[in-house]
């Protein structure tokens, strides 16, 4: 049976990697998590250090800046849940504001886990930079929308 990591414990390694995320330190990063570890976003899954790396790339390859908020925090053994507002700067100079959440299950003091959930079509919508593109993605998010407003 493995001992549970303290709740202050959790919270603080969680923070940590707020701020390092935040720092673009992706060193850090990639030492917070195991190295079996497992990422997974929009419907893929990112396995080890490596799928850290790839993700972090992909990360900073889009954004130039970034700023975690907190909105909800929950704990419960060795899962950390929020619920956040990210606020980033887009390397075309857009500024993209987004509720998001993640599932964070930590072992031994490292990331075992990453679930990461936020509308990818916010993002779509940033980085669309031709009128085609831009039309296109209005068009999808009015389209999703229909009979709900």
């Amino acid at each position: 049976m493995r001992k549970q990591q303290s709740r202050r414990m959790i919270l603080g390694l969680a923070k940590d990697l707020d701020d390092a995320i935040e720092k673009k330190d992706q060193q850090s990063i990639i030492s917070m998590f195991d190295e079996d570890c497992e990422i997974e976003l929009l419907g893929i899954s990112l396995r080890g250090r490596s799928g850290v790396r790839r993700w972090l790339d992909w990360l900073y390859e889009k954004l130039i800046s970034i700023k975690l908020t907190p909105i909800t925090i929950m704990v419960e053994g060795d899962v950390f849940f929020e619920e956040f507002m990210v606020k980033a700067r887009l390397r075309n100079g857009a500024e993209i504001t987004s509720k998001q959440s993640e599932v964070l299950v930590y072992e031994k003091n490292k990331v075992k886990s990453l679930r990461l959930y936020f509308d990818r079509l916010e993002f779509a919508d940033a980085v669309a930079k031709d009128i085609f593109s831009r039309a296109l993605v209005n068009r999808i998010i009015t389209l999703s929308l229909k009979d709900l407003l």
